[in-house]
């Protein structure tokens, strides 16, 4: 069952030297359930496409639905039905941990009892159970991480949309992300949208990848099936079969004017 739908998304922005098409029409199909990496190398289309999704950014063109709802038409029904982490995170140092989910909680209408009872259970799941009366400001970078995907699901969204998740974390960090993204999937069933320019953590996470170029879909499949189509075999590198698509490198953002 598809839990996010696109028929030729597109934005264009308006600068001084013209218009700027971001995005050019993306058609994509997201499964229930599933790990689905979003690629592009920079300039690509794949920020911009997130932002939309997320209903950060409103579409010039095309149609949407995310989770059973229409991106344009209803905005806050999408919102109420996925969670976002963005890149920078949104944590105030100041606060404790405990006091940060309930914050989160009660943002999304919880009474008092619920939300505590809320920032418990995300801490178990998340292993934050020890840092909760913590400082934000004294967590490590994969302890912030950690707390930036439980604010993610405090609602229990059914989409969840993590924007380059690992950028400048350790490698034992990396694979600490890398596990709690599966058991997010395995054992709550939430389908992941991860946007990475590490094509590592792409190929070991995602059940699927797309790769976004020049506002397109360039390609998609399974890592193996892309491998062997663009790579020459199962065993290629996904950097050589990244290469094979584009003839460019991933980047981490896209060259595009920001809209606010």
């Amino acid at each position: 069952m598809a839990i996010i739908s696109t028929a030729g998304l597109a934005r264009s922005f308006s600068t001084k030297r013209g218009t700027v098409d971001a995005v050019r029409g993306i058609d994509l199909t997201v499964r229930a359930g599933e790990i689905l990496g979003l690629l592009g190398p920079n300039g690509a289309g794949k920020t911009t496409t997130l932002r939309m999704l997320t209903t950060l950014l409103a579409p010039t063109g095309g149609a949407a639905t995310v989770a059973g709802f229409d991106l344009v038409r209803e905005p806050a029904r999408v919102r109420r039905r996925i969670g976002y982490v963005a890149q920078a995170g949104g944590v105030d140092p100041q606060l404790s941990v405990r006091e940060e989910l309930i914050t989160q909680a009660r943002l999304y209408r919880l009474t008092k009892a619920e939300a505590a009872l809320r920032a418990e259970e995300l801490a178990h799941d998340l292993d934050l159970s020890d840092l909760l009366d913590r400082a934000c400001v004294t967590l490590s970078g994969g302890q912030r991480r950690r707390l930036d995907i439980a604010m993610g699901l405090t609602h229990h969204p059914e989409v969840l949309f993590l924007d380059e998740p690992t950028t400048g974390l350790d490698p034992g960090s990396r694979a600490g992300l890398w596990d709690l993204v599966r058991r997010v999937r395995d054992e709550h069933g939430t389908t992941v949208v991860l946007t990475t320019h590490y094509l590592d953590e792409a190929d070991e996470l995602s059940d699927r990848l797309v790769v976004v170029d020049r506002g397109v879909v360039a390609a998609e499949g399974t890592p193996a099936a892309l491998k062997s189509e663009y790579g020459g075999s199962p065993g290629a590198s996904l950097q050589d079969t990244f290469l094979a698509i584009t003839g460019r490198a991933p980047a981490p953002d896209d060259a595009i004017p920001v809209a606010v």
